[in-house]
């Protein structure tokens, strides 16, 4: 009984301990259960350690950064990466990895009996979710951290999609040197983002996380080749790719080569960065392919200078919005003499005469100044102050258009000075010019020819508010920045700009250019050279672009070639020129923003009732006509008729308000200062017009109101003229020389060129 009674309590002691481990074993497994369903913080093996980039307008890579570990690491979401790519890293290392749920137990039963089998270890088992667990969490290949990362795949399977898994696996895994990451890895060795693999690209892709130093294909193309055939069996083996497709994917060549990342618009890249943190993406308004074409321009350009001009720098921006569209520092950033890394687009130089239309448009504005409006291009003295043109020349009376086309300095001196330098000065701060840290009087009525530094994108920002008709905005380069327009001009004003800019570029002038369309944008443009020829700009502009541009030297070493005229501008209008042309006008519609307006044909402004011959002009409707001509006045007797008068000086020019008398006039005209011939004027350019008594112009000096003069043509005595009678001449092809004499013995000379109908001639004029 009693070996019965042990048996018994023997019995009873192991139920006692088996129901113990039944307990635990299905405490654990509450425990198993629970740590599955329990969340967890999957981004902690779904994010990456990224590079930072920078991206163009259309989510084109422009410019990218080493990430914190000194990779390029380039994420990229799975639905831009490519479709081979996915089914050829899927096809190699886990075919079941849209069935399992982290854990592919066929595989490992498979790979245990191998391992057995063959005394070592043959194949593993790691599923893509386990790779993942493995590189974020460090783990080594201990058999317990094998359980560890096995337990943790499952657990990331119940907290993340396939797709996401996927994901960013291709974004982390690594493919050889320092590239982590698929899109790294094909920007690396086929110069292309990732979802623009071919299938044979893509197979070479995913043969190298297996062995990213024994298969890198720069090294060990042999070894590569071979693996990425092997990939291409597996792809066709699951059914990814026909057997066709493999066998032609099998007869290319590798095709690796070293491939450098994008590196584009760098002076603003590097910007960017001083704000960016290990792994941001900032999304600019830039255009990768004007950006391409404009630094290529750039290089192409400073060829032609013999290294006297060694740098330059343009940007381009779209008229409505204001946002940059490329925008280049210099023309070499690695190679420019003086740094190529210095942004030339942010360094304050002598804009010369490109400050000539905000004068202009200041004159406008407040109503001291029309657009077909006379004034005196001529010597001109205000004491230790002595303006004179670029090329020493003076035109005599002209148009303002003519004046500001042809960049005459002493018309737009004169113009400031009936506005004073105070008012430019604070229309070009307001306009974005934040480099004239001086007060105006410091600058005084040389502002308007340049005599201050100025940057060249906030120049271009001021001329977009030109082109943009008055409404100012800085120039937007991220597309998440955003300004409020601000109004500097009213509309009517930079109409009048428009029609007094508006040319045809030198190069197009004698010759019909059009587009493959049939269309040639109309352009507006001015130049710029700065004083001793240090540096050399360019605008274009009109509703759709904007087109700034500036040559130079670091050192701001001087050269004969630095002119506005013939080296910016050529540059400028190949840039321009090779502008998408846009759906929406390229033109305003002046519409009822402007009026007509009876003007004196002598003086372009508005005509009094003395006024013998009137012509119309345009100009803005909210523009006062209260300046009135006052050259044309009565004789003492009526029925003598009209007579002018003519202000003897440059100096306080306004044939609104001649304060010479006659009597001035006439003390003066043994002067030879006071003598000049008005009309033609200087360098004019005539077309026969081929009609009956059309082709002839009449002869003006400055004392016609007062005293008689001789006029001779190329040494031949005309006539005279005066106070009773007019002159005129039948023209001629030719250039000629005209000289009018006074009593006095005075004289003065102009040179003037007819063309016949049809022909057009070269332009005469030194622009700036």
């Amino acid at each position: 009984m009693r070996g019965v009674g042990h048996i018994v309590r023997l019995a009873k002691a192991a139920w006692r301990s088996r129901r113990w481990l039944i307990a635990g074993a299905a405490a654990a497994c509450v425990v198993l259960v629970i740590g599955l369903l329990w969340p967890m913080d999957a981004q902690h093996y779904l994010s990456v350690g990224a590079s930072s980039q920078v991206f163009d307008r259309n989510e084109k890579l422009l410019y990218a950064f080493l990430n914190d570990e000194q990779q390029w690491q380039f994420s990229r979401p799975l639905s831009e990466i490519s479709p081979y790519l996915v089914q050829a890293t899927i096809a190699t290392e886990d075919q079941r990895f849209c069935d399992h749920a982290g854990v592919d137990f066929v595989a490992i039963g498979r790979a245990a009996l191998q391992n057995v089998t063959r005394a070592r270890i043959h194949s593993g088992a790691s599923t893509l979710t386990m790779q993942i667990v493995k590189q974020a969490d460090d783990l080594d290949r201990s058999p317990f951290n094998k359980a560890v990362q096995a337990w943790r795949a499952l657990r990331l399977e119940r907290n993340a999609s396939k797709d996401a898994i996927l994901e960013a696996y291709l974004n982390s895994a690594p493919y050889g040197l320092n590239l982590v990451g698929c899109e790294s890895a094909s920007r690396r060795y086929f110069g292309k983002p990732s979802n623009e693999l071919t299938l044979a690209e893509a197979a070479t892709l995913a043969a190298l996380p297996k062995s990213p130093v024994g298969l890198m294909p720069l090294k060990r193309a042999d070894a590569a080749l071979a693996r990425r055939n092997y990939v291409l069996d597996r792809m066709a083996e699951e059914g990814f790719i026909s057997n066709d497709d493999r066998d032609r994917a099998k007869a290319q060549t590798l095709g690796v080569t070293w491939n450098e990342f994008p590196q584009l618009a760098p002076h603003l890249a590097m910007r960017l960065a001083a704000n960016m943190r290990h792994g941001d993406v900032v999304r600019t308004t830039i255009d990768l392919a004007l950006q391409e074409r404009t630094e290529r321009a750039l290089s192409e350009s400073l060829k032609q200078f013999d290294n006297e001009v060694t740098n330059a720098a343009a940007i381009v921006v779209d008229a409505g919005t204001a946002q940059v569209l490329a925008r280049v520092g210099s023309a070499d950033f690695y190679g420019t003499p003086g740094g190529g890394q210095v942004d030339a687009c942010r360094a304050p130089r002598s804009p010369g005469s490109a400050l000539k239309p905000f004068t202009y448009a200041l004159g406008i504005e407040r109503n001291v100044l029309y657009a077909g409006e006379m004034l005196l291009d001529d010597s001109l003295d205000y004491g230790l102050y002595n303006p004179e043109n670029y090329d020493g020349k003076y035109r005599g009376l002209v148009s303002a258009t003519y004046a500001l086309r042809r960049s005459l300095n002493v018309p737009a001196v004169t113009v400031l000075d009936r506005l004073g330098y105070d008012d430019l000065h604070r229309l070009l701060t307001n306009s974005g010019m934040n480099t004239l840290v001086k007060p105006a009087d410091f600058y005084g009525l040389g502002l308007t020819l340049g005599n201050c530094e100025i940057r060249l994108d906030q120049l271009t920002a001021a001329y977009c508010m030109l082109a943009n008709l008055g409404e100012y905005r800085p120039l937007q380069e991220v597309t998440e920045q955003s300004y409020a327009p601000k109004r500097v001009l009213s509309e009517g004003t930079c109409l009048s700009l428009y029609a007094m800019l508006e040319q045809e570029f030198p190069s197009e002038f004698q010759r019909d250019v059009v587009r493959a369309t049939g269309y040639l944008p109309r352009v507006c443009w001015k130049t710029g050279t700065s004083t001793g020829n240090h540096d050399a700009w360019a605008f274009v502009f009109n509703r759709q672009y904007v087109v700034g541009v500036w040559l130079g030297n670091n050192d701001a070493k001087a050269s004969k070639y630095l002119v506005g005229a013939r080296a910016a501008l050529p540059l400028a209008a190949r840039i321009f020129r090779g502008l998408p042309q846009k759906s929406s006008p390229d033109w305003p519609d002046f519409g009822d923003a402007m009026r007509t307006v009876k003007v004196c044909a002598d003086t372009g402004l508005p005509a009094s009732q003395w006024c013998p011959h009137t012509a119309t002009e345009t100009l803005p409707a909210s523009q006062f006509t209260n300046r009135r001509c006052d050259v044309h006045y009565p004789l003492a007797r009526e029925e003598d008729g009209v007579t002018q008068r003519w202000p003897v000086s440059a100096k306080g020019w306004d044939l609104a308000k001649v304060t010479a008398t006659e009597d001035v006039i006439a003390g003066d005209a043994s002067r030879k200062e006071g003598l000049r011939i008005i009309a033609p004027t200087n360098n004019s350019e005539f077309v026969l017009a081929s009609e009956p008594n059309a082709d002839k112009i009449r002869l003006r000096s400055s004392v016609d109101a007062s005293a008689d003069v001789n006029w001779y043509l190329d040494g031949q005595h005309l006539g005279s003229s005066g106070p009773a009678n007019r002159l005129f001449v039948d023209l001629t092809e030719g250039t000629h020389t005209l000289t009018c004499m006074a009593a006095s013995g005075a004289t003065d000379s102009a040179t003037y060129t007819v063309a016949a109908p049809g022909e057009r001639s070269e332009f005469r004029e030194s622009w700036r």
